[in-house]
């Protein structure tokens, strides 16, 4: 299994969405988490309808933070372009996407992000070995 952490800077929107991506597409193959640097506390409500329009609940996700994680070891660590680095998570390979903050997006550009979310996720699962 292939553990997967996206980060962003309040873990409300981008990493929440990406987490839940590579759950649907990775199935038992991939194990994802997301953290923030600076959690809100709360899934944005854009996120979670967005979300829906596609039969995932959000609503089960919480935002954390991202301590939660240092020292914890994953094969990819995925920063969403928002500036944050996660140096206390041990990668085996890290990315950054440059994925636009949709938090103050129409609801139309809002799913223009996660679907480029979730094509993204698709392509790092992809390149995980073949596994998934």
């Amino acid at each position: 299994m292939k553990t997967v952490l996206f980060v962003c800077v309040e873990n409300s929107n981008r990493s929440q969405m990406a987490e839940a991506f590579a759950r649907i597409h990775g199935g038992d193959k991939v194990l994802a988490a997301s953290a923030g640097s600076r959690p809100s506390g709360r899934i944005n409500p854009k996120a979670i309808e967005a979300m829906k329009d596609l039969g995932y609940d959000l609503t089960a996700h919480a935002s954390k933070g991202l301590e939660a994680f240092n020292g914890t070891a994953v094969d990819v660590a995925v920063t969403m372009g928002c500036g944050d680095e996660c140096p206390l998570v041990s990668a085996g390979r890290r990315e950054d996407w440059q994925i636009p903050d949709p938090r103050d997006m129409s609801p139309e550009e809002f799913r223009g992000v996660r679907d480029l979310i979730e094509k993204k996720v698709l392509q790092l699962l992809s390149s995980l070995d073949g596994s998934c």
